[in-house]
């Protein structure tokens, strides 16, 4: 550690223009990653919705409707001329409309009441399109300028429009809104106007790095693209925060700032790389998610991490160095009081902290494993103008919801009985298939492709079913599992594609995922502790500290009997749990050292006086930083991240600074008996 400290020092010129070099080359890299808004795309290969996205693409010519389309005020003439400017426009694949199921040469009094009002009642018509993938920006975009304002357009595709032209605007705003708090916090709590700014640069300057190098993973989700530049600088802050205090409290120490940093990186290496490693496993846990953009978000924060720690142990200490003469005529007065004596009045709360945390840690463990699910991610949130769209076409027309089966060709009767059949489920509103529209008696072969293309390929026969349920929710579950068993009583072999089908598998798959990915980030960092602290008991006391945060604030929804996403869910539970036993490493990392020479009330009082500082200011940006998501996102799954991200944090440092001393307190004996090398100070033994 000597020579490394040596050598950071000795080179920090060196150091800072290979930093600075690599950031133009991250910024050019970034521009080319990928971003993937479908997430039906990181299901396992084997999920039966993925079969039947992948057998559609490989095997139909017309891909599924994605988009529906509302125009008011039209008669059938005009519907059809929308029709036909509609189709033309780019990336419009295929447009379906009342012509398509009627013949509107008769009179509409004379033909099927129900099949007319689902496309045209009160003198709106309603269109069905198939928006070809990675178009639908400029498909909607050509799709509102033709309808105006006064009419709508929903569904997938449009959802995909919505996010993609969102997520970018909504990161910059959440930036905007977080930096400024950071800047405003990190002054109160340095005595440098200039120390705020090496915080940012360092921690920034490992953001770019990682977005950058993100073009070696090809594609990032949407998601992750979003969410982990702003979780990447909230989680990794307190690293440079670790350091930058270390570099203060060695000057006080040693006159020669040169040494000052090398002591500040060699005492604060233990702490940073314990936190930065506790989080890296938090992250890595992801990965094992058979759900993959886990694996896309994991993989990735964890790299983030990586670039964090290299960031904070050899930039910021060459750039603190050439800047520290700057740094010094830029002191000003610290404006956050004295923590000193802080514990005295924590100590105050220990018993009524430590009982009330035995009355609900095991309602709040019951409570979060109850939690109620949503599983679509592309959604978009209430209150934009994509969901008053929405309404507008439910409120006339009703919902609408798409799946499509997939059954062996060859047998039309058999797909003849198995729409009736699937007619008569409940909220199943029609279905489509070549037997029903064109019927039976007619041989497919001797009808040309546009008729046929919609309904079959070489091995395939495609019966299109509407249902009026949401997209998922357990009505949405049920009406899918009924499909599958009407279509298991005439096919051995079936799958069914459809965002329905794709959140219902998406559902079974997370079921498995919960358990592993909650498993394996507290084994893995379990044994970071172990290693860290060379203790059996201390890893078991800071995990249960931190593990009940977490348990209270993913219980809060089921016992608010409210919803959360799914990614929410686990995104937080590793998050959480990584990113704030950093908290936990700190105090203890104080109270072990304090406690060889002092006896324990005293280095209590003095631990959680070093580190309170430290703790609030990392624990209230990591939370600022949940809430602006929360504020800022029109994404239901990023706000949810948000919110229990900023609601967690600050469970996570309640527990810390209230619950952990005295733990520590009440366990002294233990941990010296079952800690190596512990070497606790007790006056008795004089």
């Amino acid at each position: 550690m000597d020579r490394i400290a040596e050598t950071i020092v000795k080179h920090r010129i060196l150091i800072i223009i290979l930093f600075v070099s690599l950031m133009p080359v991250c910024v050019l890299l970034q521009s080319f990653v990928d971003v993937n808004y479908n997430m039906v795309d990181y299901l396992p290969p084997s999920a039966p919705s993925t079969l039947a996205v992948r057998i559609t693409e490989d095997e139909f010519s017309r891909a599924l409707p994605n988009a529906s389309v509302m125009v008011k005020d039209v008669s059938i003439i005009e519907a059809l001329e929308y029709k036909s400017l509609l189709a033309g426009i780019e990336g419009v694949n295929d447009v379906m409309w009342l012509d398509d199921v009627a013949d509107l040469k008769q009179p509409l009094e004379t033909q099927d009441t129900g099949t007319v009002r689902e496309y045209y009642r009160e003198n709106a018509a309603l269109f069905s399109l198939t928006i070809e993938d990675a178009k639908e920006n400029v498909a909607c975009a050509a799709i509102r300028e033709l309808i105006g304002d006064e009419n709508a357009i929903s569904g997938a595709a449009a959802d995909a429009d919505f996010v993609q032209n969102a997520s970018t605007s909504e990161v910059l705003n959440a930036m905007a809104i977080l930096m400024p708090i950071c800047i405003f916090i990190l002054i109160l709590s340095t005595d440098s106007w200039l120390e705020p700014l090496l915080f940012l640069i360092a921690i920034g300057v490992a953001v770019m790095l990682n977005m950058g190098t993100n073009i070696f993973f090809g594609q990032v989700s949407f998601m992750t693209n979003s969410v982990s530049p702003i979780l990447q600088l909230a989680v990794s802050l307190d690293y440079a925060i670790f350091l930058l205090h270390s570099f203060t409290d060695n000057r006080k120490r040693y006159k020669n700032v040169e040494e000052a940093m090398k002591r500040a990186i060699k005492t604060s290496i233990s702490t940073i790389s314990a936190s930065a490693l506790t989080t890296l496993f938090g992250f890595i846990a992801l990965a094992f998610m058979e759900f993959k953009l886990g694996a896309n978000l994991g993989l990735i924060l964890a790299k983030g991490i990586l670039f964090s720690f290299i960031s904070t142990v050899v930039f910021l200490p060459a750039l603190t160095l050439c800047v520290c003469k700057t740094l010094d005529k830029a002191r000003h007065r610290s404006m956050f009081p004295d923590t000193g004596n802080v514990n005295r009045g924590l100590s105050k709360t220990a018993i009524p902290t430590i009982i009330a945390v035995l009355l609900v840690i095991v309602p709040c463990f019951l409570g979060q494993f109850r939690t109620n699910f949503v599983y679509d991610a592309g959604s978009v949130g209430e209150g934009t103008y994509l969901s008053r769209d929405r309404e507008r076409i439910e409120d006339l027309f009703g919902r609408s919801n798409v799946t499509a089966l997939l059954v062996p060709a060859g047998d039309v009767v058999k797909e003849r009985d198995l729409s009736s059949e699937l007619e008569k489920t409940d909220r199943v509103i029609r279905t489509l298939s070549y037997a029903k529209t064109v019927g039976a008696e007619i041989p497919p072969r001797f009808l040309s492709g546009d008729i046929t293309d919609m309904f079959y390929s070489d091995n395939y026969a495609r019966i299109i079913i509407y249902t009026d349920t949401p997209n998922e929710g357990a009505l949405a579950f049920h009406v899918v599992e009924q499909i599958n068993a009407a279509a298991g009583k005439y096919y051995d072999e079936f799958c069914s594609a459809g965002r329905s089908s794709s959140l219902y598998d998406m559902k079974n798959v997370v079921a498995k995922d919960n358990l592993r990915v909650t498993v394996i980030a507290v084994v893995s960092i379990l044994l970071v502790l172990l290693f860290t602290f060379r203790s059996l008991i201390l890893p078991f006391i800071l995990l249960i500290t931190i593990e009940t945060g977490i348990w209270v604030n993913l219980s809060v929804p089921y016992f608010a009997n409210t919803s959360i996403n799914f990614i929410g869910y686990l995104v937080l539970s590793t998050v959480q749990l990584g990113a704030t036993v950093d908290y936990a490493i700190l105090l203890t990392d104080r109270y072990m050292k304090n406690r060889r020479h002092m006896p324990k009330k005293e280095a209590l009082d003095k631990s959680l006086g070093e580190a309170f500082k430290s703790v609030i200011i990392s624990g209230i940006t990591l939370s600022a930083a949940g809430f602006t998501l929360f504020l800022t996102s029109s994404n239901p799954a990023i706000s949810d991240i948000g919110l229990l991200l900023g609601r967690g944090t600050l469970f996570s440092m309640f527990m810390v600074l209230c619950f952990l001393p005295p733990m520590l307190g009440i366990f002294d004996r233990a941990i010296a008996k079952l800690t190596l090398r512990a070497g606790f100070y007790y006056p008795d033994k004089l």
